[in-house]
């Protein structure tokens, strides 16, 4: 029996007999698109909506803003490359990371 064949028969053992109780949203494919559904709104779009705000983010970095990388590594942007960040961390100690390793981006007070 192959997985396709299996989940067939399944759908057909799932619907309710007449005389019994049906189920208030329908057939179970109604059941499954609804949990699609639900999936996209809980879990796929504010995935997509977290990473657009983290490029754009990423984008707006500018020398002297404060940042946190993923290591949890605090430090100021020293200089901006193609790829990656040269982060400031202390005096005279500079440590290049991934764009993609910068999770905070705090302004620098523009005066």
């Amino acid at each position: 029996m192959t997985p396709t064949t299996a989940f067939l028969s399944f759908l057909f053992l799932a619907q309710a007999k007449p005389g019994e109780g049906t189920s208030p949203f329908g057939s179970p494919l109604i059941m499954m698109g609804l949990m699609v559904v639900m999936f996209y709104f809980l879990i796929i779009r504010p995935q997509q909506r977290q990473r657009k705000e983290q490029q754009a983010r990423i984008a707006a970095l500018q020398a002297g803003d404060k940042v946190v990388t993923t290591a949890g590594i605090h430090g100021i942007v020293h200089n901006i490359k193609d790829h990656t960040v040269v982060v400031k961390v202390a005096e005279g100690t500079m440590i290049e990371f991934d764009k993609a390793a910068i999770t905070v981006v705090h302004k620098k007070d523009v005066k």
